[in-house]
């Protein structure tokens, strides 16, 4: 389940050898053997799921993350750094270096006869591991995969036994999808998205289930710990690693180990409005927004005072959960960066930290069991989805998340959540740390326009690897990625002039400081210039009709270009 742990003496002085060479007529300079390259960087790639623009410490949040904000302390922090605004989406964006749309998913896993929605990474696009694996780096993975169909089982009775590991039906998702058929050498994680963190299911080791596990598992510590080995198996090695960490924390469920959840029992007695204007404070005083033109706007579903909020103690606890996953998260980050700095790798070793997207306003009780969430544990005991509240967030067996009002607490300061393409759910924060490579000034802030989609030039410039055109007989589009690397040496780097999006009708178009967006739920534009207004406040649509028909003939010229073909669906539920 994890991996196991001449010198020739000179008797002429340079000096000498340089009069003899005139006296003998040899008056060209001396030749000297090139300077070796320096070695290629280990690569680390660390992705929250779900977590808030806010929520880490070092971009302003209050959740205890040391470990994250050492690498941002001496790194560099994006502070215009783009997802695709959902878990999967982003996950196929980042490891092929095209929107996601490109690489096959468009929606989510379940395959649709689209080419853009096939619900996997599909053959006409490459991934990192692939890439990389081929300029001869080591390539593993550790946590969420969840870019492979997963349609499940015919009956919600034996969907529901196969969750609720009383009954087996073979493999997660084909295992051409795999992530050891996608170019890592290991793997352990999960297939599927959503996980019980006591008890996943859709865990394996390579292409193998793993069917128990131990008594006081806890997935997150797992996802770590797992990489910490690779890391040190890796060590011995003399090629450089390429190595995935794919956290699922804070995804729903909330679900955290009771001593992590107890430091922050006290942290939300103050409510939504007074967490997110402390949070937007601390923001302004570190340098991370210019209050000028990063208002706070009014909170969304405003309509409920904390004063008068009914369920205080049970708000609380929910979010106190949420911060709980996040700080186990760091925990763990510490023991990678630890077993880096152990095994003398840590110097050169770029590390990323990010989110997939924004935090989650989704009221996962409301779902029920089904599909990928169980009615009962693998022991039996029956699982409450609170729908009412009526059970404590942070157990085995309560289905709960944090909800609409403390996702844009999570999302301070900007608007929206996860799915919306309003910066609330398409703007992760990004921190890049490499002892060796980043010689801009440490802790900084840069505002390159950065997209999920950069690593791939990113890492294959750092690597001297090949991005093809062709792979195993499939041809393979060019990436729409820029590299980032410029930005580590304080090079002038704008990055993208334009940047799009699309999910579940949700869409944007971006050129310069001009965005065009809709939400997910009505097709109507609204244009802010970002420049003045990067909470998106001010609606100048009416104002400036030509921009809004120019942004939105570039939206359709991309969707059509990149499979997109927005259409009513039902939601899963």
């Amino acid at each position: 389940m994890i991996v196991k742990k001449y010198q020739i003496k000179i008797v002429v002085t340079l000096s000498a050898i340089a009069a003899v060479a005139v006296f003998a007529g040899f008056d060209k300079p001396v030749q000297h053997k090139p300077t070796p390259k320096p070695p290629r960087p280990n690569i680390v790639v660390i992705l929250a799921d779900d977590m808030g623009f806010s929520d880490l410490s070092c971009y302003g949040g209050e959740i205890h993350t040391p470990n994250i904000d050492y690498l941002a302390g001496n790194g560099i922090r994006y502070r215009q750094f783009y997802n695709t605004s959902r878990c999967c989406p982003t996950r196929a964006s980042l490891l092929t270096g095209l929107y996601n749309h490109q690489a096959g998913i468009g929606k989510m896993t379940d395959a649709e006869d689209e080419p853009g929605y096939q619900g996997h990474i599909t053959e006409n696009a490459v991934t990192l591991a692939e890439v990389l694996k081929a300029a001869g780096y080591h390539t593993a993975m550790s946590g969420k995969w969840h870019v492979s169909n997963t349609n499940g089982q015919p009956t919600k009775q034996e969907q529901l036994a196969w969750m609720n590991h009383q009954k087996e039906f073979g493999e997660f998702s084909p295992l051409s999808q795999y992530p050891t058929n996608r170019g890592f050498e290991k793997y352990f994680g999960t297939i599927w998205g959503v996980v019980d963190f006591f008890d996943p299911f859709s865990l394996v080791s390579g292409t193998t289930p793993i069917k128990t596990v131990p008594k006081n598992y806890y997935h997150t510590d797992a996802i770590n710990d797992t990489a910490v080995a690779y890391i040190k198996g890796y060590a011995k090695s003399d090629k450089p690693f390429f190595l995935y960490v794919a956290e699922n924390a804070p995804h729903w469920p909330l679900m955290a180990k009771p001593e992590d959840i107890a430091k922050y029992k006290d942290t939300y007695k103050g409510g939504w409005d007074a967490i997110r204007k402390a949070r937007y404070n601390k923001m302004v005083k570190m340098g991370l927004i210019d209050p000028k033109t990063t208002k706070l706007p009014e909170r969304i579903d405003n309509d409920l005072a904390w004063e008068n909020n009914p369920d205080k103690e049970w708000d609380e606890r929910a979010m106190a959960v949420h911060a709980a996953m996040i700080d186990c998260m760091d925990q763990g980050i510490g023991r990678i960066i630890a077993a880096l700095k152990q095994t003398g790798q840590l110097d050169n070793t770029l590390i990323v930290v990010l989110s997939d997207n924004g935090a989650s306003a989704e009221i996962c009780a409301n779902y029920g069991p089904g599909f990928d969430r169980p009615s009962e544990t693998r022991d039996g005991r029956s699982i409450v989805y609170a729908t009412k509240k009526q059970a404590p967030p942070g157990p085995e067996t309560t289905y709960s998340s944090i909800g609409p009002r403390w996702a844009n607490v999570a999302n301070t300061p900007y608007r929206y959540w996860k799915e919306e393409s309003y910066e609330g759910g398409t703007h992760t924060p990004m921190i890049a740390f490499w002892p060796k490579g980043i010689t801009v000034n440490k802790g900084g802030f840069n505002d390159h326009i950065g997209h999920v989609m950069d690593f791939m030039s990113t890492f294959v410039e750092l690597a001297g690897a090949k991005y093809p055109s062709v792979y195993k007989g499939h041809t393979i589009p060019p990436s729409s990625g820029i590299s980032l690397v410029p930005t580590f040496s304080g090079r002038q780097s704008l990055g993208h002039e334009q940047l799009f999006n699309e999910h579940f009708g949700a869409r944007y178009a971006r050129l310069g400081d001009w965005k065009l967006v809709s939400v997910s739920k009505d097709s109507t534009w609204h244009l802010y210039n970002l420049a003045t207004d990067r909470t998106e406040i001010n609606d100048l649509a009416s104002q400036y009709p030509d921009k809004v028909r120019n942004l939105d003939s570039l939206w359709h010229n991309w969707a059509k270009k990149n499979m997109v073909f927005p259409k009513p669906i039902a939601r899963r539920k």
